[in-house]
């Protein structure tokens, strides 16, 4: 969905300087400064601490993996402002994927402030770069996702406040500091359309979005087996536990691989199809990439034969105990179309969620 007509734009390559990612401990954050480093890109990864071993070890051996890029890290704080004054300077690209989601005990209010209030930090300090092209935005499908009936085809178009009328009261100011997911959906919403006035205003640099749904994959470290999350409710299922994410496991799995999420992030700050407010979600490849709950735990019962018992949803034989809502139903196409995106299979990404669960030896209960 590109809104910018000159397809010369703001494009980034290697040879226009450092880039940097924030999060970059993170487990999307991490595939993306691997991915950069292996494309030549001098890459600034910026984390809150770089002396917490588990949360660094595997982005400080990167160094020694022979890439052709180069990697520094930084340290720098989401909450303070001016924290990554240094890191950014003279960056051409900042890929933005740090944000309190929720894992970790966070409050409403604490996920609100760290995915839209603290934004301002940092692109208050990416605006001071002197030569920044490409603001990338780790967004979410939250800011895309509303009430709508089954077998609905979410696309870029799609806003989270949409429909507003089938939230039934919900969808309102005073529960952003009860409600996770609309604190959430909302910071993420408003975080896209604050950076493309800033971009757009400054006429200087661009800025986009990456939307991912249900990321899912290999993990790089231990630390990346974060509760709640979508690769951490497979391992679970892996373990013979049911899924309880959602009432009695019942769940429309649409999912997208986190190497394909890191890809399309620096494929963002490439293309000269982008432009300033576009945005790309990263779902299902296709069909084959959304799966029931109980359709994901008979794939993960055929590429893993050796677990005894791979967990799911409630079933009364070989069929789920009740239907599941159809939806959310979305395709990353749009990333296939403008940013040359190709995807990794379905079969391949479950294999390699489960293998990296075994090579970190996570699997045990």
């Amino acid at each position: 969905m590109s809104s910018n007509s000159d397809k010369t734009t703001k494009a980034i390559s290697p040879g226009n300087g450092p880039v940097a990612v924030t999060g970059a401990s993170g487990y999307i954050g991490s595939w993306i400064v691997q991915d950069m480093l292996e494309q030549g890109y001098q890459v600034r990864a910026c984390v809150r601490n770089a002396l917490i071993p588990e949360k660094v070890d595997h982005l400080l051996a990167m160094k020694q993996a022979g890439y052709r890029g180069v990697l520094e890290l930084h340290e720098a704080d989401l909450q303070v402002a001016g924290s990554y004054d240094n890191a950014f300077k003279d960056c051409s690209a900042v890929i933005h994927t740090g944000a309190a989601v929720g894992y970790n005990k966070e409050s409403p209010q604490e996920v609100y402030d760290g995915c839209f209030t603290e934004v301002g930090h940092v692109l208050d300090s990416a605006m001071k770069s002197g030569a920044l092209k490409r603001f990338i935005f780790t967004s979410s499908f939250a800011a895309v996702g509303h009430p709508r009936p089954k077998g609905y085809v979410f696309t870029e178009k799609d806003w989270c406040g949409d429909n507003e009328e089938a939230y039934r009261g919900a969808w309102s100011e005073d529960n952003i500091a009860m409600n996770r997911d609309i604190a959430y959906a909302k910071a993420k919403a408003r975080t896209e359309k604050m950076i493309y006035a800033a971009a757009a205003n400054a006429g200087s640099f661009e800025a986009m979005a990456i939307l991912p749904l249900h990321v899912v994959g290999p993990l790089m470290c231990a630390n990346h087996d974060q509760g709640w999350s979508w690769q951490n409710c497979i391992k679970f299922m892996l373990r013979g536990k049911s899924y309880v994410k959602s009432k009695g496991g019942r769940m429309l799995w649409n999912m997208v691989d986190v190497r394909d999420t890191a890809r399309a992030h620096r494929l963002c700050a490439e293309s000269t199809l982008a432009g300033n407010g576009s945005r790309y979600i990263l779902s299902a490849m296709d069909r084959s990439g959304e799966m029931f709950t109980y359709q994901l735990q008979a794939a993960l019962a055929g590429l893993f034969p050796g677990i005894a018992t791979v967990g799911g949803e409630e079933m009364s034989g070989d069929q789920p105990v009740q239907l599941t809502h159809d939806g959310p139903r979305a395709y990353a196409l749009l990333a296939k179309q403008e940013l040359g995106l190709d995807g990794y299979a379905i079969e391949d990404t479950l294999r390699a969620t489960g293998d990296s669960y075994l090579q970190l030896n996570l699997l045990h209960t």
